[in-house]
């Protein structure tokens, strides 16, 4: 049995065949431009390694939500060239196999929730945080959903008085997670990457300080085994600690949770979380039907 999977991300897709053990056989990548350039590219790829399923985690935000007519659309993005654009609808009318479809940030946390950080656990959270913030629940093996997926990356938090009243990049909320802590909102202070900030600028704490912020929230709302990180902001290793120590003082001894260096850690797959999550997802809509 061959696998497919396509990680769709604002700014690249990447596309991946794997045997039925989920060692990945070939890997393509292009950049994110419209749907008619790079979904072209898409077709192209699997036309040329046929699978049996595809697993398909895409940017969003996406409608999940099976009932809806607009299920497996891309939704009120502001890629505004994919905006309710349907994802599932383009790949079912090319391909006549099963598909798996859900948001990047699920696929990423299922990789992680099956063979990475949250390995043996049974309820994970897992967030990342890069060009935006987005957060995947999994409970039991199931991805927590209602009306349709989490948005936590858009949660408010409290503006760190040490911020100089940095308002936030995000076009809707200015100061929720992503406005304050995304990869965009450190480069327009500092008008530079993030990984070209020196890792002792005391810059960090204000972002571990918003980090520790969604990390208490999302405690006292969902009590997760486990919290874990991805992204291209979280490769900055040393917030892991201010994480750690500004979260404990948050939660000021209000609830218990797991030890914490064991309860807030950086992913254990790395840039393979969402190609791995997405082969299983694939292998497992197979073995359901």
């Amino acid at each position: 049995m061959k696998l497919g999977a396509i990680e769709a991300g604002g700014t690249k897709f990447v596309c991946a065949v794997s045997d039925d053990n989920i060692n990945v056989e070939d890997r393509e990548q292009f950049p994110t431009t419209t749907p008619e350039e790079t979904m072209a590219q898409v077709f192209t790829y699997f036309e040329e390694h046929p699978v049996d399923a595809i697993g398909i985690g895409s940017f969003g935000p996406v409608s999940l939500n099976e009932d809806a007519d607009n299920f497996g659309y891309i939704t009120n993005t502001p890629k505004l060239a994919w905006k309710n654009y349907d994802f599932l609808g383009a790949m079912k009318a090319h391909f006549d196999i099963p598909f798996y479809f859900t948001t990047d940030v699920n696929v990423a946390a299922y990789g992680e929730y099956k063979a990475g950080a949250g390995r043996g656990k049974k309820n994970i959270l897992y967030w990342t945080v890069g060009t935006g913030v987005g957060a995947s629940y999994i409970q039991k093996g199931k991805f927590l959903q209602g009306y349709s997926h989490p948005e936590m990356g858009h949660i408010l938090l409290r503006p760190d008085e040490r911020d100089h009243g940095f308002e936030g990049v995000c076009p809707y909320h200015g100061n929720c997670f992503e406005g304050l802590a995304a990869g965009p909102a450190i480069e327009k202070r500092f008008g530079k990457k993030g990984y070209e900030i020196d890792p002792s600028d005391p810059f960090w704490e204000i972002e571990a300080n918003y980090i520790a912020q969604a990390c208490v929230n999302a405690t006292l709302i969902l009590r997760p085994d486990i919290i874990i990180f991805g992204g291209g902001v979280m490769k900055q290793t040393q917030l892991f600690p201010q994480i750690q120590a500004e979260f404990v003082k948050q939660l000021a001894d209000y609830v218990d949770f797991p030890e914490i260096t064991g309860y807030i850690k950086h992913v254990a797959l790395g840039d393979d979380a969402g190609i791995t999550g997405a082969l299983m997802l694939a292998k497992k809509v197979v073995n359901e039907k």
